[in-house]
Parts: C-alpha cells; sequence; structure tokens
C-alpha cells in the first residue's frame, strides 16, 4: 500500500514551526525530516497521521483549500508539542503552499474572473499556478510607491536570501530555508508578492536540489536566486518603480466585443499537481489571447483537459474546437498579457476558424525568426514571473535527429534550428511526434512555437502543419484545418507524405551554438558551484591554479568584464576578517551576494546577445 502524499503547508506555518525548536533539535530537523513521507496513513476522519515511534503521533487536518494553513491544523502528541521536532519534520517534508493556495479563500465569479487558473509553462518543476484573479487590486501601472514597511521587508527578504546563497545547497537546509519562508512571508504581508513568489522558487529549488530531483537543474536554481537577489534589493534601496511589488490578483478589463481565432493549444502540468490545457488565439489585429483551464489533478487532468468544453460565456466549444475554430465575444473582459475572463457578463459564440496561411494567423509566420527573437529578448529582461515569451511560427525543412533534439533550417537559407519537446514528460506525445518528424528528411513543415530565451538557436515547437504548395509536406485530415497540436494529436504514418519524394538523405548539420563556444561557460559553473556549495566552494575555485584557467581564458576572449566580476566574486567569497583571537570581525554575507549577483546579471546579459546571434 503506497503511502497518501502529505498536504502542501503555507509558508508561515513551516517557518514558525522551525523556529520554535531549540538549537539542538534545529540540527536533528534534516535528518528527521528524511522518511517522514514515507509514513504517512490517511486516518478515518480524513486527517493524515504520522507516527514516530509509540509515543509521538503527528497528525494534519487541511482545511478546505486543501493546504495546513493554520498552525492548529498540524498537532503532535509527545511532551514538547507543539515546539517538538516530530511536528516540524512532518511539515519540513511537505510541499509548500503556493501563496493563493494558502489563503483558503475562494474569489466569487465575476465578469473578471478568468477562464480558468493562469497556466505555469515550462519544465514540471516549474511555479504552480495561483488561483482565480480579480480585478479588485490595481495593476502594477497604478500601484502607489513604496512604504518604508514594504522597504524593511525587502531588507529582510535580502538578507535571509543572501545567507542561503552564502550556505549553498550543501548546507541549505530546511533552517535555512525556513528562514527565507519567513522573509517571504513578510513580503507578502508588506505586500511584496512578486518578491514572494521568487522566494518560493528559491526554496522548491533549494529542496529538488537536495533531494536530487531529477528535473531540477541547478542552471534553474541559480536564476532563482538572480531573479530573487535583483528583486530584493531594488525594493530594499527604495527606488523601485510602482510595479517592482507585483500585484497579488491580476487585473482584468472591458474588452467590449472581439472576435478571437484559434492557433493551438498546449498542455500545462506542474509539479505541484496542477494539469490542464492553455488555448492560444489571435484576433483580427493581431492582438494575442489565451483561454485556460488549469486545475489540480496532474497529468490526468493535463490529458483530459484538451478536450473539455470551454467555460467562457457559454460557448459550445471544447479546447479541440476552440484551437481549430474561433470565437465572437461580447462583453469580454482581457488581462494585460491577454487573458480571456469569463463571468455573468459575458457572452460567447462560435466561429469558423482559419487556416494558418489566412490573415490574420498567417502575419505570424511573415515576420522573420531573427527579428521575432530579438523582440522576445529585449522583452527578456523581464521578471521570472513574467509571461512566457510570445509564440513565433516559421517555414522549416527537416534536416534529420541529433541526439535529444530535431534539426531543421528555416526556409529562405535561414539559420538552423534545434527543435525541443515544449514538454518533457514521456506520457504526453511532443517528444515521440519529433521522432517520427525525425524519420523525413526534407520534409517541410510550418511550425508555431515558443523559442528557448536559455539556449541558442532553439524553439519548443506547439503545433506543426502543412506548407502550402510545398509538394513533400504533411497529409493532415481535413477536421484537424492544417495543424496539430503536438502535445495532444499523434502524428501517423498517413500524415507523411507517401508518393512523393524528398531532396534524399541530409547529411546531419551542426547547429552554431555561440554558448557552448564562448569561455562563459566558466562564469555559469563557477556561480553554480556557489548555489551548490556555498561561499566556501567559490573560494576553493579561485585559488592557486583554478583562478588562472578561470580568468585568462575569458581575458583572452575579450570578455574582460566577466573576468573582472569573477576575479571580483572569488576574493570576496574568500574575505573572512578575523580578529587576534581568531572570530569572524564581518560574518555578513551581504558583500558576497552583491559579488555573486554582479557577475550573474552579467553573463545573462552576454548570454542574451549571443542568443540573438544564433538565430540571425
Amino acid at each position: 500500500m503506497s503511502p497518501e502524499p502529505l498536504p502542501p503547508v503555507a509558508p508561515d506555518v513551516l517557518a514558525e514551526a522551525v523556529e520554535q525548536l531549540s538549537a539542538r533539535l534545529r540540527k536533528k530537523l534534516d535528518v528527521a525530516i528524511e522518511g517522514c513521507a514515507e509514513h504517512v496513513v490517511r486516518a478515518a476522519d480524513g486527517s493524515l497521521d504520522v507516527r514516530f515511534g509509540e509515543d509521538a503521533l503527528v497528525t494534519l487536518r487541511p482545511g478546505s483549500s486543501g493546504a495546513v494553513t493554520e498552525a492548529g491544523q498540524a498537532v503532535c502528541t509527545c511532551l514538547l508539542a507543539p515546539r517538538c521536532l516530530h511536528r516540524a519534520a512532518v511539515l519540513g517534508a511537505a510541499p509548500i503552499a503556493d501563496a493563493e493556495t494558502d489563503t483558503g479563500t475562494e474569489t466569487e465569479a465575476t465578469p473578471e474572473t478568468t477562464a480558468g487558473l493562469p497556466e505555469p509553462t515550462g519544465p514540471v518543476d516549474g511555479p504552480a499556478p495561483a488561483t482565480t484573479e480579480a480585478a479588485s487590486t490595481p495593476s502594477a501601472d497604478t500601484a502607489t510607491p513604496l512604504t518604508p514597511a514594504q522597504v524593511r521587508a525587502a531588507t529582510a527578504l535580502w538578507e535571509a536570501a543572501a545567507e542561503a546563497l552564502s550556505a549553498g545547497v550543501t548546507a541549505g537546509g530546511a533552517v535555512v530555508q525556513a528562514e527565507l519562508l519567513r522573509a517571504a512571508h513578510t513580503a507578502r504581508l508588506a505586500g511584496l508578492p512578486r518578491a514572494e513568489a521568487a522566494a518560493l522558487r528559491v526554496v522548491r529549488g533549494l529542496r529538488a536540489a537536495r533531494e536530487r530531483g531529477r528535473a531540477q537543474r541547478l542552471g534553474d536554481l541559480a536564476g532563482a536566486f538572480r531573479d530573487l537577489l535583483a528583486g530584493a534589493t531594488l525594493l530594499a534601496s527604495g527606488t523601485a518603480g510602482p510595479g517592482a511589488a507585483g500585484v497579488t490578483r491580476r487585473a482584468y478589463a472591458q474588452g467590449g466585443s472581439l472576435r478571437a481565432y484559434g492557433l493551438c493549444r498546449e498542455p500545462v502540468l506542474s509539479a505541484t499537481g496542477y494539469g490542464g490545457v492553455s488555448t492560444h488565439l489571435v484576433g483580427p489585429d493581431g492582438s494575442r489571447y489565451t483561454v485556460s483551464d488549469v486545475r489540480p489533478g496532474g497529468l490526468a487532468r493535463a490529458r483530459g483537459a484538451g478536450s473539455a468544453s470551454v467555460a467562457l460565456g457559454g460557448a459550445v466549444l471544447d479546447h479541440a474546437g476552440l484551437a481549430r475554430g474561433g470565437l465572437r465575444i461580447v462583453g469580454a473582459t482581457v488581462s494585460t498579457d491577454g487573458r480571456l475572463g469569463a463571468g455573468r457578463g459575458v457572452n460567447a459564440t462560435p466561429l469558423r476558424g482559419v487556416d494558418w496561411s489566412e490573415e490574420p494567423a498567417s502575419a505570424l509566420f511573415a515576420r522573420p525568426v531573427g527579428e521575432a527573437v530579438a523582440a522576445a529578448l529585449d522583452d527578456g529582461a523581464r521578471e521570472a514571473d513574467a509571461p512566457e515569451a510570445a509564440l513565433l511560427g516559421c517555414d522549416v525543412e527537416v534536416v534529420g535527429a541529433a541526439g535529444e533534439y530535431l534539426v531543421v533550417r528555416v526556409a529562405g537559407d535561414g539559420p538552423l534550428l534545434r527543435l525541443r519537446p515544449a514538454h518533457p514528460h514521456p506520457e504526453l506525445p511532443h517528444a515521440a511526434n519529433l521522432r517520427r518528424i525525425a524519420e523525413h528528411p526534407g520534409l517541410v513543415l510550418r511550425v508555431l512555437g515558443r523559442p528557448d530565451l536559455d539556449r541558442a538557436a532553439t524553439l519548443r515547437p506547439l503545433a506543426v502543419g502543412p506548407v502550402p504548395g510545398e509538394p513533400y509536406t504533411l497529409r493532415l485530415p481535413e477536421e484537424w484545418l492544417g495543424r496539430a497540436d503536438l502535445g495532444y494529436d499523434r502524428l501517423q504514418g498517413s500524415h507523411f507524405p507517401r508518393g512523393a519524394t524528398g531532396p534524399g538523405p541530409i547529411a546531419p548539420a551542426a547547429v552554431p551554438d555561440p554558448l557552448a563556444d564562448a569561455p562563459l561557460w566558466r562564469v555559469r559553473r563557477l556561480l553554480e558551484t556557489g548555489v551548490a556549495g556555498g561561499r566556501r566552494a567559490v573560494a576553493e575555485a579561485g585559488r592557486g591554479t583554478d583562478a588562472a584557467a578561470l580568468l585568462a581564458p575569458l581575458r583572452r576572449a575579450g570578455l574582460g568584464g566577466a573576468a573582472q566580476l569573477a576575479a571580483a566574486l572569488t576574493a570576496e567569497a574568500d574575505r573572512r576578517p578575523r580578529d587576534a583571537f581568531g572570530r569572524l570581525t564581518d560574518a555578513s554575507a551581504d558583500g558576497y551576494a552583491r559579488a555573486w549577483l554582479a557577475s550573474a546579471v552579467h553573463l545573462a546579459a552576454a548570454e542574451r546577445s549571443l542568443v540573438a546571434a544564433s538565430w540571425s
């Protein structure tokens, strides 16, 4: 019998439980957390029990939201409760509740509420979606300047993040994570939801790295630390703009009457148990919209939602029909990032869909790919919680498989691109469809996807279709309206040309990768070494021959700025002044965190410029 999963725990509940422990018990907390999730048993009344020997039983009674949001919902029978190690260990083993989930409240359906929960795109370990977002909170453009309480909360968050970075993954156990959660909760109470979300991403990343999760990349955790530190230092300075605090709930404005035509749909799956679908649409003027349906349910929900009914103004359509059809919406509500709202005042009627070769969809494929990616990278100095890169369309010719990706060339002697699965989960058909396409070198495709702004010349396709007028292209069923959603539709042998022949085998070509060729990888490795091993590991990397191996290649390549910042980082990491008795005179991690952040921000800017060059 498999154990029951532990419910999510609100950050402040876990932080308070760890804070109540004595110094002796805190040293034992990480060991006590190991194995807690394997001994969870559901009681007859629906509560969850974890037994520690004969004398201690921890019981969790989640609230209506499914999360433990109050200290009284977690009790232990031992004599030290609630200041006991057992209770803190169970809470520490549970997943962290999302910012909106742990309120336990729901928003009443209004014309401004969303058509579904906002989707978390990207890898399975990305942040979980927030709940329905209403227009009761002002948008970032109309938010008031930062208050003294917000500045103090940001300063506390910076200090906690700096200490966590100095500790690294190896020493970033439950106590360090609890300090971050405490600071994140304070930021939330002060009205800094963006900073809180960044802190929760770091805590989840630390947990996954310490558990050696397969979906966790050290580079992702380094990026989360960079976003958290950059946001916290800007807020703590008191000079941040009004939008830096973020908004708890997305604002929706009246959009009047509009028409929107389906482009494609993509499955949405998060590591925290949410699943669903997001359908992309385009308006006659080229405006982009999305209709999302994301709820708890994981993989099964993501797979089934592709054919679920669209909860928008009574429209008699499912997401499969909407992706190939259209809607005429009266009384529409639209968020600043294009999400369509649903409510009592919204009415929608189906429209005939448009082919990708017809306006307004054809405009997506007319823009040069280099120009489109450059625009996305300009927006790429955006915060981590900003929307994903805009969709990009192009015609390509299949070159062949190369490792885990598919190599294609953009039509018209364009650049070579890598096509990687939009979602890595093996139960979704993304990878299988790309493997089948790779069996047909010379095949000409029309691809709609999202550029991967962290990798050189990489596109994550969401849908493919035939190119009009090309003899060696896809042969899709008429009811598919000239497109196949790679996350839901499965390409079969009958969908590929039989009688026509391609140009013959194409020799696989190496896709230029300026990111791999440039010695910037040495800086990236140094930063990730700091994330993994903490300040001490960075100091070791800057001593003796290791320092020369790090800095000399950067200077030879003309990357003097990167070399200077890396040298400053290793010097600061090794700076531990002591008095005559050997005691540290400056134990603060502030200087080290600032040096690490400066190098990380410079690296991100340099990599963005190389990614843009790879698309030209």
